[in-house]
């Protein structure tokens, strides 16, 4: 079961929703809206900006943020989106 960060946690607040682990296999997130279920997000079997901070050091995880917002540049801009909700919950 993925473990939610601080960072996530502070996040979802300045997006005003609910993140819990979730219970979708190999998901991350579940993210609520006022008590209502969204989506899941987050692929469980991948890394993300919290986890490169804590591992590796703030310099190597801006590094991989940086190849992340490379590599998720068409999909990521949909507000509300799945991809947009990763960028901004996990990146």
């Amino acid at each position: 079961m993925y473990k939610i960060s601080e960072y996530t946690r502070k996040q979802a607040e300045k997006l005003n929703v609910k993140v819990k682990p979730s219970k979708k296999k190999n998901k991350k997130l579940d993210i609520y809206k006022n008590g209502d279920y969204i989506l899941s997000v987050g692929d469980s079997r991948y890394k993300d900006y919290p986890f490169y901070i804590k591992k590796n050091g703030i310099e190597y995880a801006n590094e991989r943020r940086r190849l992340y917002k490379i590599r998720h540049a068409k999909t990521r801009g949909v507000v509300g989106s799945a991809s947009w909700f990763a960028d901004n919950l996990l990146w």
